[in-house]
């Protein structure tokens, strides 16, 4: 047990010197590339002291109608809202056809064909519908993180062998039971899977629609700094989109682990 744990901790000492390692090089590059060396031009890609100063500006000043926090603040949100409304759909959805052919048979020509129609393709109708307001970017953010939903929850129930549900069948175990202790068990791997290719599709479509008609947000940052031809301020708002998107993803992550603890 002691040489088990002595072996997790020196797997997450090395990843993690691995990260501070890559990242250190990542920084050095970086500054031989463009301030040391001048090889870049500063006009096509920022020097790390500049990109450190547009940071401090929209941190302690504002940029784009906010500061950095609150522009932060409201993608997270809207994220998190259109995320959660679409996978938990979608899952239920994906389990369904899953699990009942005739359910199958009536959603998926529907499903299969609104598919193909990419999530950024819904924008204009979005805003039609519900203005410029946040209400059409959780509608672009449903769109595009309910079909990974949806797909990989109707996989993972088809993955459930035979022999299982036969097993489960001689056992009579009733309805509910068996969803709860057969299908949604068996499923989880793929459903997480799905999960996680909804929330980057989430942040990917939102980082798009808020860069037409919106006042706050990372994407209004990309936008305004984009008219402003202010590269720095654009490398702020990259890595401020990657940053949240990584955090999401680490507690996606753990919500997994606490949902299948015997794959810890």
């Amino acid at each position: 047990m002691k040489a088990l744990t002595f072996y997790k901790e020196l797997e997450i000492f090395s990843r993690l010197f691995s990260l501070v390692l890559f990242f250190g090089i990542s920084l050095l590059v970086w500054f031989g590339l463009t301030e040391w060396t001048g090889a870049i031009s500063s006009a096509r890609f920022p020097a790390p002291t500049e990109t450190w100063n547009s940071f401090k500006i929209i941190a302690m000043q504002g940029y784009g109608n906010g500061k950095l926090y609150q522009h932060i603040l409201q993608s997270v949100v809207l994220v998190t809202t259109g995320f959660l409304v679409s996978s938990s759909l979608g899952i239920l959805l994906g389990i369904l056809m899953g699990a009942n052919k005739k359910i199958e048979a009536f959603v998926n020509p529907i499903f299969l064909t609104l598919r193909p129609i990419p999530p950024l393709a819904w924008i204009p109708l979005a805003i039609v519908w519900l203005g410029l307001g946040n209400s059409a970017k959780v509608m672009v953010i449903y769109v595009a993180a309910f079909v990974p939903a949806v797909i990989n929850s109707f996989t993972g129930v088809k993955s459930i062998e035979v022999p299982q549900r036969e097993a489960a069948a001689m056992l009579g175990i009733g309805r509910f039971a068996y969803y709860r202790e057969v299908l949604i068990p068996g499923a989880l791997p793929l459903i997480f899977t799905g999960l996680r290719l909804s929330l980057q599709a989430s942040w990917t479509t939102l980082v798009a629609a808020e860069l037409v008609g919106a006042t706050l947000g990372l994407g209004s940052i990309l936008n305004q700094a984009a008219q402003d031809i202010n590269p720095a301020m654009i490398l702020v708002g990259m890595i401020s989109v990657a940053i949240s998107g990584w955090l999401m993803t680490q507690i996606l992550a753990k919500a997994e682990r606490l949902a299948m603890p015997w794959r810890a």
